[in-house]
Parts: structure tokens; sequence; C-alpha cells
């Protein structure tokens, strides 16, 4: 089986060069023959989505080597907030699985967030950004925090476009990459591209289905087994060889929002006013007060389907980035399954089929086995020496 899928993926290789080059003969394919010559580089991790680059890169963002270097510079650079101490990796740390290891995020003059930092991850597969899918696109994703009060501070997206342009060898690559100077969508396409270099496939439990038995133990075996079966995990956490990232993409209430003792008044304040058709303004107020972003994604949609409900996350590499949950309340994968054997926390707007699962002690503890096998290998950074020179 490993044998047939390796040739199956190096025919596809073959294949897409030949077409890439045949399309750049008559002039139809945007990427320059470094960006074919860094798609090649990154070739994508066995587990991982085969169509990758075909599919996944934008057309108006093309990857290259050197847009790959600046955005990697951009994202461990301390300048783009507006106190200088705070970067895109302070947040999202190659040490600790591009999240933080805390419960919330941390930004500029030590102010508190209110959700958890997301791994950066594969986010390249990822449909929309952030907790509650605010943003379509990792360009998008990449340049908001840089203006909100909390995270990176600075007063507007100009205010970061002027102190790179007063930077020397920013001015230089921003032109070498780009053809022109700073902007701050470029800032975002060159942010995004860095971060779409971030896959981490080939886990222990990619090598098992790909026919290594012994890749996983007897435990994680038994564990994949309760996932699809008994504890219904894969309700959400979907795999399968078209979805094989251990998420729909879609948002669900399983009850975390209701840990805060606000949540339950704010609910049913944003369900009164989805029904009488005031949605907008009044869950825009909702969202200013204590408590407020635990309305999660109806704070986007404005639909009373979305109170409370958030994005399902990835279970690839989820043994690297505790604590969990949106909020950072489960400090262990062991408190997240015990949390679900519970049938979640009942409130207003929970999935109507969450129940209890009435999983064993044991079998608990082979769930989180099956877990700790998703962890796959984590792309190559820089010497440390490097990253320390550039936070």
């Amino acid at each position: 089986m490993e044998i047939s899928r390796r040739q199956s993926n190096s025919r596809w290789l073959r294949g897409l060069v030949a077409l890439m080059f045949a399309l750049a003969a008559v002039g139809m394919l945007a990427p320059s023959f470094q960006a074919q010559q860094q798609l090649l580089k990154m070739a994508i991790p066995r587990g991982l989505p085969a169509d990758t680059w075909d599919y996944y890169v934008p057309r108006g963002n093309p990857m290259t080597a050197a847009k790959v270097e600046l955005g990697r510079k951009l994202f461990f650079d301390a300048r783009l907030s507006a106190d200088g101490k705070v970067s895109c990796a302070s947040c999202h740390d190659p040490k600790q699985g591009f999240a933080d290891g805390k419960t919330v995020a941390e930004g500029i003059g030590g102010k508190i967030g209110t959700r958890n930092s997301p791994t950066l991850l594969n986010a390249m597969f990822t449909p929309n950004q952030f907790w509650d899918g605010r943003a379509g696109t990792l360009e998008e994703q990449a340049i908001q925090p840089l203006i909100n009060p909390i995270e990176m501070g600075n007063s507007s997206h100009d205010e970061v476009v002027v102190r790179l342009r007063g930077i020397a060898e920013y001015r230089s690559e921003f032109l070498s990459v780009f053809g022109g100077e700073a902007t701050i969508t470029r800032v975002g396409q060159a942010i995004s591209t860095y971060e779409r270099t971030l896959i981490a496939g080939d886990s222990p439990f990619d090598r098992f289905i790909a026919g290594e038995t012994s890749a996983i133990s007897d435990a994680a075996k038994r564990g994949f087994a309760l996932f699809r079966g008994k504890g219904r995990c894969s309700r959400c956490h979907t795999f399968s060889d078209a979805m094989p990232l251990f998420t729909d993409f879609n948002y669900h209430n399983t009850g975390v929002a209701a840990n805060h003792p606000n949540f339950d008044k704010l609910a049913r304040q944003a369900f009164a006013a989805a029904e009488t058709g005031q949605a907008k303004s009044v869950i825009d107020q909702l969202a200013q007060q204590e408590g407020g972003q635990e309305l999660g994604r109806i704070l986007i949609s404005y639909h009373e389907l979305d109170i409370g409900s958030f994005r399902t996350p990835s279970l690839r590499n989820i043994a690297l980035t505790a604590p969990y949950f949106h909020d950072g309340s489960a400090r262990t994968l062991a408190e997240v399954v015990r949390f679900y054997n519970e049938g979640g926390k009942a409130n207003l707007n929970r999935e109507w089929d969450l129940a209890p699962v009435a999983l064993t002690a044991d079998e608990q503890r082979d769930l989180v086995m099956f877990l700790e096998s998703l962890t796959g290998q984590l792309p190559k950074m820089p010497p440390e020496q490097e990253l320390a020179k550039k936070n």
C-alpha cells in the first residue's frame, strides 16, 4: 500500500510539473519559474491533501522563495507592533506548536485577550480563519491583529506601513518581491505566504493508515476505533481521504462558552434580538459586554443558530498546543475527552445530539493515545539564534 501511495504521489508531482510548464508556455499560469521551484521544495507530507498547491494557494498571491523569506521576517519582527515588543510569533511560537501555551492570548502591554491562540500549523487548509471565522483568507488573518488594541496595538494599518517604509531592509525587499513599496495588502500577502509553509503531516497515524501497522500502539488503535465509533468524535472531527484534517470546518456549540457566568443571559438576549429582526445592532452591543465574545460565531453571522458556536479545530498536532478550547479552559487532552464524555455543557443552543458517551477510564486513555499519534513532522525552522534575534 505504501509503495502504491508513493508511486501515486510521484506521478501526481510529475503531472503537475508538466502541466505548469505547458500552461506557462501559453502564458496562462501566473507563478514564476522560481515559484514552480518553490512548489517542488514544498513537497506535501503524507496524510495532507495531495492537491494542496493547485487548490489552496491563491492565484493572486503565488508562492516564491523570496516572498516566503520576507513573510518570515515580518512574522518574527516585533517592530510590527505599536510598542516594538509583540510579533506574530509572540502568540504563534514555533516552540509551542505555533500557538503560545497560554490560556488566552496576551498582547501589547500585557493586555489579556478573550480567546486561546490557535495554532498556525496547517492553517492554509482552513477556509475561514479565527475561532469565529471572521477572516475569509490567510491574507486577511495576517493583518487583523496589527490593529487590534489588545494584540499589536497599532492605530491603523497606515501606521504599520509607514514604519516599514522607514526600514531600509524592508524597502529593498518589498521592491524586490513585489516591484513596489510596502502596502498593507503586500504585508498580508507576504506573511500569509510564509504561513502557507507551516504544514505538518507524516504523523505516526498517517504511517499507520499507509500500511505501517506498527506505527502506533495498540492503545492508539483502540482509541481510533473509539474515535469513529462509541466516542462519536468524528461527527465534527471529520476524517477521510478527502477530508484528512480531522475537522468539518464548521461551527458548533458544545457548551464551552457556557463556562462564562454571563453567557446564559447574553445568549438569551442575542436569541431574542435575532427573532425580532434587530440582530446586528443588539448583538454588536452585546459583544462589548463582559463575556460578550463568548457568543461566538453569531457575532459574525447574526444568526441565532450560531450562538455560542466556535470553529471545529483540526486535531492534527493537537498534543503540541495545550491548553484547549477557544477559552483555554481544558489544560490537557484528558480533560478535553472527559468534557465530551460527559456530553459537553448544557445551554440554550448546545448541539442537539450531544450527549454523554459513557467511555470507561481505560477507553478515555486509549482515545488520548490516539490523539497523541496525530503529531506530524514539523516544518523546518531557522536556527534558534536567528529566531531569538528576530523576536
